[in-house]
This record gives C-alpha cells, sequence and structure tokens, in this order.
C-alpha cells in the first residue's frame, strides 16, 4: 500500500475534519458544546454502521493489529 492512507481512511478523516470544524455552519458562527458533540455522535455513528469499521474492530481484537481496508 505504500504511505498513501485508502479510500476509508480519507472517509475517516473527512469525517473527523468535519467534526473539528464544526460542521456545515459559516466561518465564525458561534457553536456550543453540545453542538459538537452532537457532531461527534452523529459521525461516530455513521462510521460504526459501514462494514469496513466493523472488519477494522474484529481484525484489532484479533491480531491486535490495525486493518488497512
Amino acid at each position: 500500500m505504500g504511505n498513501f492512507i485508502t479510500e476509508y481512511e480519507a472517509e475517516m478523516g473527512s469525517m473527523i475534519a468535519s467534526v473539528m470544524c464544526g460542521g456545515d455552519v459559516n466561518a465564525g458562527t458561534p457553536i456550543s458544546e453540545e453542538y459538537l458533540l452532537q457532531l461527534e455522535r452523529e459521525g461516530f455513528m455513521k462510521l460504526c454502521a459501514n462494514k469496513k469499521t466493523a472488519e477494522r474492530i474484529q481484525h484489532m481484537l484479533k491480531t491486535g493489529k490495525p486493518l488497512r481496508n
């Protein structure tokens, strides 16, 4: 695989970046901690619904090593 991220890792990174940047709001818009926590929950649940996340979790539990899918 080289030193590149997988398509799914890019998807996960995009989700994390969206949460860290406050989601789909205009620059300078004040947001609450509760709003950020809600974004985090939504992102986490979306990733958990993906088959690749389950594969990663199962592989880590079985082998102790990350799966690059």
